[in-house]
């Protein structure tokens, strides 16, 4: 959208919608985001243990190991995605 000023320069206006610099639509993304990496790091957390015993199959569970960090991943690919994607222009 152009406009001109006082002088007859044509200037240029950025175009901002009532969310600010994103949409909502990013915003809506960057929380499902955000959800995901919650959830990624509860499943990393894990069970309750006496400090003087170990148990193996419970530290490295396919949980804690694996999905953990997929869910991780998949959380900051969203939040990407959310940033940088481009709002509807008008």
């Amino acid at each position: 959208m152009n406009n001109t000023d006082r002088s007859g320069n044509t200037t240029s206006k950025l175009n901002r919608n009532k969310y600010g610099v994103y949409d909502r639509t990013n915003y809506i993304l960057m929380v499902l985001g955000f959800l995901v990496l919650v959830l990624g790091y509860a499943l990393m957390t894990g069970g309750h243990q006496a400090p003087d015993q170990f148990n193996f199959d419970e530290i490295y569970s396919f949980r804690r190991i694996t999905l953990s960090p997929i869910i991780i991943i998949c959380g900051f690919l969203i939040e990407i995605y959310a940033v940088l994607r481009k709002g509807k222009t008008e």
